[in-house]
């Protein structure tokens, strides 16, 4: 990472600039404001004068500003920043992008896991809220170093009334297409405990949209069926030899006492 710009000011230091995180239009940084490190993002050089990509800046922060889900990157402020020019600014969320992890061989269980459940979360709350998205890649999703939390970034750029029924299934395309790579990214002997979502992701990346789950319920559902936890499994096993227990207890062929009760056990006893 390269020094682009220190503040001199006590509000914003250590700006530096992150060419790995810039997208099309945009160059990230990271700062400390007031002390806290956060993201800046801010148009390319050659676009910051450019009035249709300044609307374009203003109409991501409107939309995003709103957005409160732990796996979508949070926007904080709107604001001239030096140096920079007009800036977003987001939550610091420094980490690995999936795309490296695969890259750099750095795939674990943990974080297929992760997208089984936290990934899919984030598609329910994007279209839940009708937000007109970037493709989901594995560019897109973030693993942050310290806890290893699932972060989507560049969500919402634009908001509608309701989503097409054919934007819900590119959804799902790209959902199976990123959990395939990643369990293929897997060391070999872990790949097998995936069968279940492996399977899952091979219908939501079907080439034929009509065989794709239909929408994220349905996939959640999905999801849900095929995972049981063992847990669960031996508190049933658990509570069926329990109730095995009690049905025996209250038995007709359970061997009957004695007459006469424990008076009737200490005769035979003394006999004997």
């Amino acid at each position: 990472m390269s020094t682009a710009h220190t503040s001199q000011t006590e509000k914003w230091t250590e700006i530096e600039h992150l060419p790995e995180w810039d997208e099309e239009f945009y160059h990230v940084y990271t700062a400390r404001k007031y002390g806290k490190w956060v993201m800046l993002k801010t148009l390319r050089p050659e676009l910051k004068d450019i009035p249709e990509y300044r609307e374009m800046l203003e109409k991501e922060f409107d939309v995003r500003y709103n957005l409160a889900h732990p796996h979508i990157i949070m926007i904080n402020d709107l604001e001239e920043v030096p140096g920079l020019g007009r800036c977003i600014i987001t939550d610091d969320v420094y980490g690995s992008s999936l795309e490296k992890l695969i890259r750099e061989h750095n795939v674990t269980p943990a974080h297929v896991e992760k997208l089984r459940r936290q990934l899919v979360e984030a598609i329910d709350y994007i279209q839940a809220n009708h937000l007109v998205h970037h493709p989901i890649t594995t560019s897109r999703i973030i693993f942050t170093d310290q806890i290893g939390n699932l972060k989507l970034i560049d969500v919402g750029f634009d908001q509608k009334s309701h989503l097409s029924p054919a934007a819900a299934k590119e959804d799902m395309k790209r959902y199976g297409e990123v959990v395939l790579e990643a369990i293929a990214a897997l060391p070999e002997e872990e790949q097998s405990q995936f069968d279940d979502l492996s399977e899952i992701a091979r219908k939501c990346a079907d080439p034929d949209p009509r065989r794709r789950y239909s929408d994220i319920s349905s996939l959640q559902l999905a999801l849900a069926s095929r995972r049981t936890s063992p847990l669960y499994v031996a508190v049933i096993v658990f509570l069926l030899a329990m109730i095995g227990v009690l049905l025996y207890f209250n038995s007709s062929h359970r061997p009957s006492p004695p007459e006469g009760g424990i008076d009737a056990v200490e005769t035979i006893e003394s006999v004997r």
